[in-house]
């Protein structure tokens, strides 16, 4: 079994997944995909694609249809960083017209912790442990 994170964007997937491979140093688009040029406003757009950060599968997707939810922070990606370096680059890339819930800091549970919003609204839970 395998189990990968699926995130459901309005556009602006493709944007998000270079995005998000240039914040991880560890990470490979593993399959990217478009809807054809015949595919109307979906033309060109983000058919499920796959980035492999660290050993997790994240798919990423434009959404065909227009819906009125969006992501919230009552499910956020979580990441067990292995040096403190790392986490402070990505840290610092993600908060980039984000909103910080929990500012990078040491909570006593971890050594050094900060939760976020990114720009496009996912959420996530950095943690040096």
């Amino acid at each position: 079994m395998h189990v990968a994170t699926y995130l459901l964007f309005q556009g602006n997937a493709e944007e998000a997944l270079h995005f998000y491979q240039r914040v991880f140093r560890d990470t490979e688009i593993t399959a990217i995909h478009h809807y054809p040029r015949d595919a109307g406003e979906m033309a060109g757009k983000l058919l499920p694609s796959r980035l492999r950060i660290g050993d997790h599968q994240l798919m990423l997707a434009d959404s065909p249809n227009p819906h009125d939810f969006t992501f919230t922070p009552s499910t956020s990606i979580y990441i067990n960083f292995e040096n403190e370096e790392e986490l402070i680059e990505a840290h610092d890339i993600l908060c980039e017209d984000g909103d910080i819930m929990m500012p990078l800091d040491d909570y006593g549970f971890s050594e050094m912790f900060a939760w976020l919003n990114d720009k496009f609204g996912v959420s996530w839970q950095l943690n040096l442990p």
